[in-house]
C-alpha cells in the first residue's frame, strides 16, 4: 500500500470511527501552511466530492505580525484554488510577555500565540456560520499531548478527535488523529508542498519538543510503544468529548 493510499484509508477510518462529519456541515479548516494542515485540507476537499456526507468547506490562514512563522499567501491561495476551497486570510498579533493570573502559572509565548490564532478561528467560523473547525493534529500530536499531561499535569488524556464547545455553537474535529506524522511528511514531499518559513524564537524551547524526544526513545525501547499508548488512550475514552 502506498503512503497516499494509507493516509486516505486512515483519514476515512477516523471520520467514521469518531463520527466527525455529518450532512450539511459547514467546516472551516485552520490552514497554517504546514504539511499537516495542507494534507488535511486536501483530504477534506477530496472527501467533499463524495456524495455522503455532503458538507461545505472553507479555510482560514492566520498571520501573526510579530512571529516569523508563515507561508507564502500566494502559494496558499493557489493551493486552495486548485482544490476549489475559499481561503480567508487575517492578520493579528500578541504580547509575547508571559501572562500571569492570580491563580495560574505564567503562560508562555507559544500558548499566547496559539490562543490568539485559535481566537481568530473561533471568531471567523462564527461569522461565516460554520458548524465545525477542522485542525491538523495527527496521532503523534495527540500522543505527545497525552505524555505531556501525564508528566506535567498528573492526568492521562489528550486533545479529543471531536470536541463540542460549551460556550459557542462550534465543534472541533481532528480528522488526521489516526494518521502518523511520518506518513504525512512523506506524502508532503511526494506532493511537493511548499515548506513554511520558520523563524520563531520560541519554537524549540518548549516541553513539547522534549516530550517528542522522550516518545522517540520509547519507540526505540519498544517498537509497539505507539500502539500501547494509543490503546491506553482509547481505554480511557478521552478521544471524544461532548
Amino acid at each position: 500500500m502506498t503512503v497516499a493510499d494509507r493516509l486516505w484509508k486512515t483519514f476515512n477510518k477516523a471520520l467514521g470511527e469518531y463520527q466527525l462529519i455529518s450532512d450539511d456541515d459547514h467546516i472551516l479548516v485552520g490552514l497554517s501552511g504546514g504539511k499537516d494542515s495542507l494534507c488535511l485540507l486536501e483530504m477534506l476537499a477530496r472527501r467533499s466530492h463524495i456524495i455522503k456526507p455532503r458538507f461545505t468547506l472553507e479555510a482560514l490562514h492566520v498571520r501573526m505580525e510579530n512571529i516569523r512563522y508563515e507561508t507564502d499567501a500566494t502559494y496558499l491561495q493557489q493551493f486552495c484554488d486548485r482544490l476549489g476551497v475559499k481561503l480567508h486570510v487575517v492578520t493579528t498579533s500578541f504580547d509575547p510577555k508571559p501572562l500571569t493570573t492570580n491563580h495560574a502559572k505564567e503562560k508562555p509565548a507559544c500558548f499566547l500565540c496559539s490562543w490568539q490564532r485559535r481566537k481568530q478561528l473561533f471568531n471567523i467560523a462564527q461569522q461565516l456560520g460554520c458548524s465545525k473547525i477542522a485542525l491538523g493534529h495527527h496521532q503523534d500530536d495527540l500522543i505527545h499531548t497525552a505524555l505531556m499531561n501525564l508528566t506535567f499535569q498528573g492526568r492521562f488524556d489528550s486533545m479529543p478527535a471531536l470536541l463540542r464547545m460549551r460556550k459557542m455553537p462550534l465543534t472541533i474535529i481532528r480528522p488526521l488523529c489516526l494518521c502518523q506524522e511520518d506518513d504525512i511528511r512523506a506524502y508532503a514531499e511526494q506532493q511537493g508542498y511548499q515548506k513554511q518559513l520558520k523563524k520563531c524564537p520560541y519554537e524549540h524551547d518548549t516541553n513539547r519538543t522534549s516530550i517528542q524526544a522522550v516518545f522517540e526513545h520509547m519507540q526505540q525501547l519498544n517498537p509497539e510503544a505507539r500502539q500501547s499508548v494509543w490503546k491506553a488512550l482509547e481505554t480511557a475514552e478521552k478521544l471524544t468529548e461532548y
